[in-house]
């Protein structure tokens, strides 16, 4: 028998591999000019990243450069001691002003701002209703609540209605969906939900992570566009995607807020961002409301990929009925993802295979992750190499 506590890792890693499920760290290089990603010298034009406007290579500004001067790297502490300063303070009151809420506060992440704010508002005593494609932070914010977790089919208001009807007893119950989904690219039908939330006086949560900056009139998300931000207690936000940054959020009431930043533990105990951070997010809030040619660009791209897709019949009619930056390529099997993922990197696409469990058994996936920063040249390239593989 073997001394080593970990003998296991082996026989679970080669199960992985038969499966074709093992993920293997990498490393890339970025060129800043074209955003193009290098692995070793090879140049791939990225389909790949969730900088959805362009903005991850552009926030270098001279007022990052000042508060990196004035208050150094790391923060040093947790919010809640020494880590939140002025730089923080600002960024929250730009994100309120910018949602239309009353307040907001920065986490470390999206998933810290998932989890931490789940777990904060519902506990044993409650009651969860998340849709069965939340994304895996919605997910474990869920599990580490302890309240009871119903799950609804995907976008299915009618059995969420059902669920609704049917709960077990609690004190208080909290709906819980993404808008934009990260994997399908398809969104949650927010007013139908806003509705329930209201007949049934639950609290909504929507998870605008991959929306925010993309969808509406002043590009506050799905919320906006479809006219239910007044129904939504709570709104989970990240800088990570289109903001081209790192960091999450939440917006919603004042009270809420105050709440969360005495119970949410992925806030009370987690060092803050760095202060450059937060003024690198308060250039990106800015420019995300000052340029909105960026999300016209980007949605546009996204038309024309999808076009051409479903003109190849690699997308059927039922998913072009919204155009999102998100496009899935359904292939079923992870050999398949795999084999044409290398296939279009060999061509100089980087377009990764996704696999279980970020999706489930059966729906292996090319995801294409378009940006504003895509020419048509390079999206009809894609097309092409995907027409032949």
């Amino acid at each position: 028998m073997s001394n080593d506590p970990l003998h296991w890792l082996e026989d679970e890693l080669a199960g992985l591999s038969a499966q074709h499920l093992r993920r293997e760290l990498q490393f890339w290089n970025r060129e800043r000019v074209n955003g193009s990603l290098c692995s070793g010298d090879v140049p791939l034009i990225n389909f790949a990243c969730n900088d959805y406007l362009g903005l991850a290579r552009e926030l270098n500004s001279s007022t990052l450069q000042t508060t990196l001067a004035e208050f150094g790297w790391g923060s040093g502490a947790s919010p809640l001691v020494t880590g939140r300063t002025t730089v923080h303070a600002a960024l929250e009151n730009d994100l309120a002003t910018f949602k239309a809420t009353a307040s907001a506060l920065t986490f470390p992440t999206g998933y810290a701002a998932n989890v931490g704010t789940i777990a904060a508002l519902v506990d044993k005593q409650d009651v969860i209703l998340s849709d069965a494609r939340n994304h895996a932070s919605i997910v474990d914010g869920c599990r580490l609540s302890g309240a009871t977790v119903l799950i609804y089919r995907h976008n299915d208001v009618d059995h969420l209605a059902e669920l609704l009807g049917t709960a077990p007893p609690h004190r208080r119950r909290l709906i819980v969906t993404d808008s934009l989904f990260s994997m399908d690219g398809d969104v949650a039908p927010l007013p139908k939900i806003a509705e329930l939330s209201r007949t049934h006086d639950c609290m909504l949560m929507i998870d605008e992570a991959h929306a925010t900056g993309v969808f509406g009139e002043h590009g506050r998300g799905l919320a906006e566009l479809f006219n239910c931000e007044d129904a939504v207690a709570v709104t989970v936000g990240t800088f990570s995607k289109a903001l081209g940054s790192i960091g999450g959020f939440v917006v919603g009431s004042k009270p809420l807020i105050d709440w969360l930043a005495n119970s949410a533990r992925s806030y009370m105990f987690s060092t803050a961002l760095p202060a450059a951070c937060a003024s690198a997010n308060r250039s990106a809030v800015q420019l995300i409301q000052t340029e909105p040619h960026r999300r016209e660009q980007l949605l546009s791209n996204a038309q024309h990929l999808r076009q051409r897709l479903q003109s190849m019949g690699m997308l059927d009619e039922s998913q072009n009925e919204f155009c999102s930056q998100i496009v899935p390529i359904v292939v079923g099997s992870p050999e398949k993802a795999i084999a044409l993922s290398a296939a279009l990197k060999s061509a100089g696409l980087l377009v990764p295979a996704i696999r279980p469990p970020t999706v489930t058994v059966g729906g292996s996936m090319l995801r294409v992750s378009l940006s504003a920063m895509h020419t048509q040249t390079e999206i009809d390239q894609l097309v092409d190499v995907l027409a032949i593989n």
